[in-house]
């Protein structure tokens, strides 16, 4: 076993790490991939189970079309080429938790080739890198059921339900330099499923999983190291700590004249550490063959057109299009296609508003903050319709009503009762600013004639008394004079 030393860092920068992931994301169908089973979460163990999943001897796999339909989804998303005629094969590789002994997979022709994912990071020195991550391939394939280990020391129990579960699973080129890089791929992956509804993208329950490929080798040199593969990892976090435990350790092995051996390690989230589970398998041991059960797919244009007519559109598009378009900044922008359901709410809300920029403001603040508070509800879970929320920016923007007043008391009200006009709520509450001069600048005068020290040191230059004047004239006025109204008045006779 490698001794644990301190490696300097010189010594870590003589090399360089090379990373490959492979992303596998379980597609929300409301069945199974190759039988009728309820495809679900979080049923009882070994409810959501048939014949065909159990592998009874002359059952027959039937493929679910909208797993197919999926699949394409995330090529297009991805900008790869779709096989428009493919097949299934059979992975002979003995999962305890997969009830036929076999794995339905693809591997001469899967479903999505090439293409790749733009991601934006920060490097260690805190630069900002932009680069697409390139995608081998994406192949369509059944998931396994799940080993609990309930504590018994020689016992293993077996759920079945997750046993036919549709997944996709990306396979990158050796191509990512970094945890930072690793992260937001696997970031960027997350929002993208989400996006065009074929994954939840859900770590910690599983619907999105991720293996690491890593190697070192010193900068310059041309040909990869050798490859271990990591395991075990249930959130994006992990994924980066074990790119950060593996690349010193491989490190290490290199510089003590030790060889790295091809096996499967575990990641420890307690420890931060892996260790080894299995030697790795090579191709020759899957044994793959055609699967003789399901038909060839042919994927025609009249079916590939329609899956791209239901595409969403994408968010670099929609990034693009508020910036470009909208004139928001990249930082607002970003936040705001983070998840689809708030980037059609913005876009909705800006729409009946006439104001982006505002919306954009509104749906950072308030709504976002709702949200939050709201054990992350979904933007469709917000009270309020944008065309109601659309009322509430008019009065803030018309001067009708502070922005303040419209935050902090308006909509609390309108959020308990969605019905309720927000103007019939402002005036019923004297929530109303007024905007008349005229009435406004006899309070301005009263309030300056109270005060002539104050004035004449203002005048002296003692010019953060204006707040103190604009706070008497709000006081006087019961909070209903228009502050920008006050502050011109003062202006003026403060001159």
């Amino acid at each position: 076993m490698t001794e644990t030393l301190t490696l300097s860092p010189e010594v870590l920068a003589k090399y360089e790490i090379v990373i490959g992931l492979e992303v596998h994301c379980q597609l929300q169908t409301q069945t199974k991939i190759f039988a009728a089973d309820a495809n679900q979460f979080g049923s009882e163990p070994n409810t959501n189970i048939s014949v065909i999943t159990l592998a009874h001897p002359g059952t027959l796999p039937k493929l679910n079309k909208k797993a197919v339909e999926y699949a394409v989804r995330m090529g297009i998303a991805c900008g790869c080429e779709i096989t428009r005629h493919t097949i299934f094969d059979r992975k002979n590789y003995f999962y305890p938790d997969l009830p036929k002994g076999y794995q339905l997979s693809q591997d001469k022709a899967p479903i999505c080739v090439g293409g790749g994912i733009p991601v934006s990071f920060k490097d260690k020195s805190g630069k900002t890198v932009e680069r697409t991550v390139k995608i081998h391939h994406i192949h369509l394939e059944e998931d396994a059921g799940k080993s609990v280990h309930d504590g018994a020391a020689t016992d293993t129990l077996l759920d079945y339900n997750r046993a036919g579960t549709p997944l996709i699973e990306m396979v990158t080129d050796p191509c990512i330099g970094s945890a930072e890089e690793a992260g937001a791929f696997l970031t960027a992956v997350r929002q993208l499923v989400r996006f065009i509804d074929i994954c939840d993208g859900n770590m910690e329950e599983g619907s999105l999983r991720c293996d690491l490929n890593i190697s070192v080798r010193l900068k310059g040199a041309t040909e990869f190291g050798t490859k271990v593969e990591v395991k075990n990892m249930n959130s994006i976090r992990n994924v980066m700590k074990a790119v950060e435990t593996e690349f010193p350790r491989q490190v290490q092995m290199v510089e003590n004249g030790e060889t790295i051996l091809q096996e499967t390690r575990m990641f420890d989230p307690e420890t931060g550490e892996t260790s080894g589970m299995r030697m790795k398998e090579t191709m020759n041991d899957y044994r793959y063959f055609p699967e003789p059960d399901l038909a060839p797919v042919f994927i025609s244009d009249e079916w590939m057109n329609q899956i791209q007519a239901e595409m969403p559109p994408l968010p670099r598009v929609l990034f693009e299009k508020f910036t470009n378009r909208y004139g928001l900044s990249a930082g607002h922008a970003t936040t705001l296609v983070d998840t689809k359901d708030v980037a059609f709410y913005f876009e909705a809300l800006g729409a009946a508003c006439g104001n982006y920029q505002a919306a954009a403001n509104w749906v950072l603040g308030p709504v976002k903050t709702f949200l939050n508070e709201n054990n992350d509800a979904t933007a469709e879970q917000f009270p309020l319709s944008p065309a109601q929320l659309a009322e509430v920016i008019k009065l803030v923007e018309s001067n009708q009503v502070s922005h303040t007043t419209a935050s902090q008391k308006l909509l609390p009200v309108l959020l308990e009762n969605p019905s309720l006009s927000p103007l019939d709520v402002a005036q019923q509450n004297n929530w109303l600013q007024n905007s008349d001069a005229g009435a406004l600048e006899a309070i301005v005068d009263e309030v300056l004639a109270a005060m002539p020290d104050k004035v004449k040191e203002f005048k002296k230059g003692k010019k953060g008394l204006m707040g103190l004047f604009v706070g008497e004239v709000m006081k006087k006025s019961k909070g209903s004079a228009d502050p920008k109204v006050v502050n011109q008045l003062l202006g003026q006779k403060l001159a």
